[in-house]
């Protein structure tokens, strides 16, 4: 079995491995209380398991159609260990762009709120992605894959890499301060994602990097906010939603948004 195969055939194992330790351990020593309770667990699992299956579905293929259609002009220096690192910080520093314009655009925003909808960070969090969001960054990262000619070896690793980090950064866990003092230096912490959920436009609107902390100092989307355990967390102004109503909330805008602005084109007639 070649590292291709293997890295699909156990991806979902260590992730799923990685999962376990952080859920286990946010709940022997959590950071703050977790509220919701098994319904709120459940509801954001049922939202990661649509995703799940239509990883093997589209985003897998959407990925592999990229790497293997891209063209062939990477240099001989651009492979190895060397290569697959370089490729890990590109996708990285292009995931940071992607977060970025997800708050900025309305339209891809009304999906990733989904996301920021939960009012307690956990590591159930970290996989509350709606379908739509998901499949439309896999659409956008495969024009990156492409054009860069990225092998899928090195898409796999990132994704094992980028979906461990939200793990980690999401979960309740309490961590040493001085160990996360230092850790924040080179990857994102919980301290530094908490306040990206913090229910504060500024700070929703900060702090965009997933694995590597140093995009937000670069960029200049550090937030100064200091995380506590009784920081609110979700969208300021708005209160989460049922599994169903979650899920239609981004089609049920995209068709309310357009009439709204016709009535007040209206109105503003009369």
């Amino acid at each position: 079995m070649d590292f291709i195969s293997w890295l699909i055939t156990f991806k979902a194992a260590i992730i799923l491995g990685i999962f376990l330790v952080f859920f286990v351990l946010e709940r022997v020593a959590p950071v703050s209380a977790l509220a919701g309770g098994a319904v709120r667990v459940l509801k954001n699992l049922g939202v990661a398991s649509l995703n799940f299956i239509a990883s093997p579905l589209i985003v897998l293929p959407i990925t592999y159609f990229a790497a293997a259609h891209a063209p062939a002009w990477r240099p001989e220096q651009w492979s190895g260990v060397a290569g697959l690192l370089l490729d890990v910080v590109i996708l990285d520093c292009w995931i940071y762009w992607w977060h970025r314009l997800n708050h900025a655009v309305p339209f891809l925003w009304r999906w990733h709120e989904v996301h920021h909808l939960d009012e307690t960070l956990d590591t159930t969090t970290a996989v509350r992605f709606h379908v739509g969001e998901v499949i439309m960054s896999s659409l956008v990262r495969a024009a990156v894959i492409w054009a860069l000619g990225m092998p899928l070896q090195s898409v796999l690793v990132f994704e094992v890499l980028v979906t461990s980090a939200s793990i980690f950064q999401h979960s309740n866990v309490t961590l040493p301060p001085r160990l996360e003092r230092i850790l924040s230096w080179f990857i994102v912490t919980p301290s530094i994602h908490w306040v990206h959920h913090h229910a504060i436009r500024r700070d929703t609107d900060s702090n965009y990097s997933n694995i590597l902390s140093l995009w937000d100092r670069l960029f200049g989307s550090a937030s100064q906010t200091i995380r506590t355990p009784e920081m609110p967390i979700g969208v300021e102004g708005r209160r989460d939603l049922p599994f169903a109503r979650l899920l239609q909330k981004p089609l049920r805008e995209l068709i309310t948004s357009p009439r709204q602005a016709l009535k007040r084109n209206h109105n503003s007639m009369n």
